[in-house]
């Protein structure tokens, strides 16, 4: 099986080997994170901000190391790591505060006894980004 190789591009030095996944483990993951959608969806908005709040304190808690691994495998300055790491932090907080407005139905007028908007859970999304943001492109 193919490997993905992380290097530091400062001094050339391999710091990682990943197998590459093939088409069955790809479709692994995606039935693993169908399953955890689904369970997500039945918690309360509380627990899920909960959850959020918790992972905004791990990153705070672990941003020394989690910028150095940002700058070792990109080569990318230190602060600028360190600042992806607290915008991470940031935007947990802030949708743990916003996500139950955010998701709330909103009412519209019509013929009907009652007509609203609602906001149901979209599941598992693939989204292709450039890599220039490592842990930003994950929140």
């Amino acid at each position: 099986m193919t490997q993905i190789l992380s290097i530091n591009p400062a001094n050339g030095r391999e710091m990682e080997r990943f197998e590459s996944w093939d088409e069955t483990r790809i479709e692994q993951a995606l039935d693993e994170t169908s399953r955890a959608a689904t369970g997500w969806a039945g918690e309360s908005f509380a627990a899920r901000a909960s959850r959020l709040r918790a992972v905004a304190g791990i990153l705070r808690a672990r941003a020394p190391e989690l910028a150095r691994l940002i700058t070792e495998e990109m080569g990318k300055p230190v602060t600028e790591s360190d600042a992806e790491i607290e915008k991470c932090a940031q935007v947990c907080e802030y949708y743990a505060e916003h996500g139950e407005a955010f998701l709330a139905d909103e009412p519209i007028q019509s013929d009907a006894d009652r007509s609203f908007v609602t906001f149901p859970p979209l599941g598992t999304v693939l989204a292709i980004m450039p890599w220039n943001f490592p842990f930003w492109q994950v929140f």
